[in-house]
């Protein structure tokens, strides 16, 4: 199932470049939303992709890829835009995943 990911991206490939065998596309019928500098209230999203890492997630929602966490109740928090290419924001959270 490779729905939504950009041309030439497998989830096999997200995998590989993330470096976690259990990637996978999330259903998008959650709530996402994003925090905004200098904003009480978050921002609703309307992804058209998401790909959990464990606790960590990207979506992709208006061609920005998002990085976020993982609710417990299904729901995504999302905290910046990373990039509008997948293989950046997939780098950026590599980043963010490695130990001190």
């Amino acid at each position: 199932m490779n729905d939504g990911l950009p041309d030439g991206w497998t989830i096999e490939r997200v995998r590989s470049a993330s470096g976690d065998p259990e990637a996978a596309l999330l259903p998008l019928e959650r709530i996402v939303v994003a925090e905004e500098h200098g904003r009480a209230d978050y921002v609703l999203l309307r992804p058209d992709v998401i790909l959990p890492f464990h606790d960590l997630c990207l979506v992709r929602a208006d061609d920005d890829w998002y990085m976020g966490q993982l609710e417990s109740d299904g729901s995504v928090i999302c905290w910046a835009s990373y990039s509008s290419d997948l293989g950046e924001a997939i780098q950026g959270l590599r980043r963010i995943r490695r130990p001190a």
